[in-house]
């Protein structure tokens, strides 16, 4: 018998709010976290807007742990903040380093493009003027794909698994998938899931010069990132951190924690950049089999889904996710779900986005609401049809019950998580 999986607390670094209260807050009033960004205006990017983070170095300055931010990238910086933030809501005590080992938890935290920002500001300056020996003894720690993880384990004293993964824009989500499956499968009691991502112009640069990146509302940040929209011009590049602690059920239940939400269902697949795929856009069928397989592992039929968090980034994909959403679920528009993208205020987090997300829709599913999707005025006319799907304005939800959550990245690879409302039978 596989064991069921819970949500037992929660961390995020948005590019709208930092820390889970005043994140809900703003997922409830539609606050954008876009602003525009002197220094991409100074670089002659297109796209001059950006989410990043807001009065990052202030919250680390006032925070109980500060002394273990030091030094950190903002990459590894923003994951720690949130993974202390996570622990801390579950419930859960911090070990110092002479405490001991935790050899039922473990830590799958992933990035995108990891350490770019040191990598271009610290490490290639350095080397090229020969001052290799004033990097530092963290350098190594900042730039390694798993330096993020592995951070957290260090803070918290982790022994299970401790490692990272990387799948472009799913990485966050497919982290809880792949913690999920770990805990259900009895090798770890609970697990640290989720996603972060630095801010900086070198990580962004390639994005701009592909022309996938909003460009078109420089003047006007906080209507750049326009998901479902037809005047959408691209997505808006964001940062931040998204940690969740998952749980079994039975431990959970045992030490009395809060239960968010509990995750019913997974799948991670790749369409294979065949049949329309490529490395930028997914493969259809890939997406709608994600999808439903999914929904297979929940052992739900697809008229329980109440709401969609999409991948919906702002580009001429979202049209064709929605036919995607449509088809797998075998729901016309008069009878889809409601759908929403946290992406609207907070733009694309790229690794961190899928748990960012995840998180938006666990605290929707736990207080009984569903967030609006800002700039949707203009619905574009594909998906015109769906209109009264989209949700506008926030809305009180108190029977909301089930969620699909999904991630689409580059390499045609995608991830979907089924979160339902946690019933004791």
């Amino acid at each position: 018998m596989r064991k069921r999986v819970v949500i037992t607390g929660m961390g995020v670094v948005s590019p709208n709010a930092i820390g889970l209260g005043d994140f809900e807050e703003a997922l409830r009033n539609g606050r954008s976290g876009i602003r525009h960004m002197p220094k991409l205006e100074a670089l002659n990017f297109s796209c001059q807007i950006g989410g990043i983070p807001e009065n990052f170095a202030e919250a680390v300055h006032s925070h109980p742990r500060r002394n273990h931010f030091s030094g950190l990238s903002d990459n590894i910086g923003y994951a720690s903040l949130a993974a202390i933030d996570a622990w801390q809501d579950a419930d859960l005590t911090i070990h110092e380093n002479n405490g001991d080992v935790d050899w039922d938890t473990g830590a799958i935290i992933g990035c995108g493009i990891c350490g770019m920002e040191t990598i271009a500001a610290a490490v290639v300056p350095a080397v090229n003027a020969g001052k290799v020996r004033r990097l530092g003894s963290q350098i190594v720690e900042n730039v390694m794909g798993s330096g993020v993880s592995a951070c957290v384990a260090g803070i918290l004293g982790l022994g299970n698994q401790v490692t990272s993964n990387s799948s472009a824009c799913s990485t966050g989500t497919e982290a809880v998938v792949e913690a999920a499956w770990r805990i259900r499968m009895g090798l770890a009691k609970r697990m640290l899931a989720g996603g972060s991502e630095g801010a900086s112009p070198y990580t962004w640069a390639g994005f701009d010069s592909m022309r996938v990146l909003s460009r078109k509302f420089n003047d006007q940040p906080e209507k750049g990132s326009r998901p479902m929209s037809a005047s959408a011009c691209g997505f808006v590049p964001g940062a931040g951190a998204g940690i969740l602690v998952i749980e079994e059920l039975e431990a959970a239940l045992k030490r009395g924690s809060r239960i968010y939400a509990e995750i019913l269902g997974a799948a991670v697949n790749c369409g294979g950049q065949r049949g329309g795929g490529s490395m930028t856009a997914p493969n259809p069928e890939g997406v709608q089999r994600c999808i439903q397989g999914a929904l297979a592992d929940a052992r739900i039929g697809p008229d329980e889904i109440d709401l969609i968090n999409g991948h919906l980034t702002a580009t001429f994909a979202d049209p064709h996710e929605i036919e995607n959403w449509s088809k797998a679920l075998g729901r016309p528009p008069e009878n889809f779900p409601l759908i929403n993208s946290t992406k609207s205020m907070i733009g694309h987090c790229l690794g961190a986005a899928g748990a960012i997300e995840t998180i938006a829709s666990a605290l929707e599913i736990h207080n009984g609401f569903a967030h609006p999707s800002i700039n949707a005025e203009d619905i574009h006319p594909d998906i015109e049809a769906f209109s009264d799907k989209i949700v506008q304005t926030c809305l009180d939800f108190p029977d909301l019950k089930t969620v699909a959550k999904a991630s689409f990245g580059f390499g045609d690879v995608n991830s979907c998580l089924i979160l339902k409302k946690w019933e004791a039978n």
